[in-house]
């Protein structure tokens, strides 16, 4: 029986992984600190869900304490870990960015120290679409060089990727970063914009659009999401012989390292996912037309070749479907809903 460490099990994605593998059979330890970066009963709601499982034991934790993630380790013992758990949001990094220094960085080290020393099988971590920063070429290729960030938040992604190889490179710890897309779907995070919208449609409030809705994005259902990270626990990367050192490719390595794009590999206009959302609820946005927000990108839009050769990744979640999926969740299931 495959013992996983999943952290940040009352977020969003990783509540989804963290309930496949339950029902897969898997052991999960969970590991979250549950903080008030937004409603802590959304948090504990999922957390509900997953102690319904005899397979399921939570640590309340926050990874930045050292000496408490180490303990972590030795005390439950995990084979892999599937990290997940940081502080997210873009424009939360421009007014509070030492928590970003905090949770993405000081914890992601602890993560790898608990792995160096226990010997973990396989580290799949979190990274994100926001890493292309700058970069303008589409669709964003794991290929491509992305130094540089627009925001302190893609910034301690990008540095997760680095610290992430050096722990390949010297202890031969393998690991997967996944570069997520955009990621929805029923249980989200209420600070991203679909949810937000969702709610302020519904109450007949007006939602805030920037850059006068010409963004795209690069929408991925949280299932397919799921479903991907779940198959690739057991696929670790190797040692390659073949990497290029004079040419490096920087999406794998001569270590046992790889980074992939996660996402649909279809881009929606912004403005299509409010009028989906409009037609599925039944009522017209109040739009309140803004400009370019500090640190944000125009498009987003993955290849994901790389993870369709390797585990046959398929996204087959349409934005609308999932839009679908998450109102109808809203509606029935999300007990601290304001309209």
């Amino acid at each position: 029986m495959t013992v996983i460490l999943v952290t940040g099990c009352a977020g969003f994605i990783g509540f989804h992984v963290a309930r496949r593998l339950l029902e897969q059979g898997c052991t999960v330890i969970g590991a979250d600190n549950r903080n008030d970066y937004y409603d802590v009963r959304l948090k504990d709601s999922r957390l509900n869900l997953l102690t319904d499982y005899e397979r399921f034991h939570y640590h309340h934790i926050s990874l930045e304490d050292t000496a408490k993630v180490i303990q972590l380790f030795e005390e439950t013992q995990p084979q892999i870990v599937i990290h997940l758990a940081a502080q997210a949001g873009v424009r939360y990094s421009l007014d509070n960015p030492h928590v970003y220094i905090q949770s993405n960085l000081a914890a992601f080290t602890n993560i790898l120290e608990g792995c160096r020393l226990h010997h973990i099988q396989h580290l799949l971590y979190a990274s994100s679409s926001s890493v292309y920063g700058a970069n303008t070429k589409t669709p964003f290729s794991t290929r491509d060089n992305v130094d540089h960030p627009v925001s302190l938040y893609a910034a301690t992604k990008k540095a997760n990727e680095l610290m992430a190889h050096t722990y390949s490179h010297l202890y031969g710890l393998p690991t997967t970063g996944l570069r997520l897309f955009t990621v929805y779907g029923p249980w989200g995070r209420p600070d991203m914009a679909y949810f937000n919208f969702t709610r302020n449609i519904m109450g007949n409030r007006s939602i805030q659009v920037f850059n006068y809705g010409r963004m795209k994005r690069d929408f991925t259902y949280i299932d397919d999401v799921a479903h991907g990270i779940v198959q690739l626990v057991y696929h670790p990367p190797k040692e390659s012989h073949n990497w290029n050192r004079t040419s490096p490719d920087p999406s794998g390595s001569y270590a046992p390292y790889r980074i992939l794009n996660m996402g649909s590999n279809r881009p929606e206009e912004l403005m299509s996912m409010i009028h989906h959302l409009e037609g599925i609820i039944g009522k017209k946005a109040i739009i309140e037309y803004m400009p370019m927000m500090q640190g944000d990108v125009m498009a987003t839009y993955a290849d994901i070749e790389d993870i369709q050769q390797l585990i046959d990744y398929r996204p087959t979640t349409s934005l609308k479907q999932g839009l679908e999926r998450f109102v109808d969740w809203f509606l029935n299931d999300y007990s601290d809903r304001e309209v």
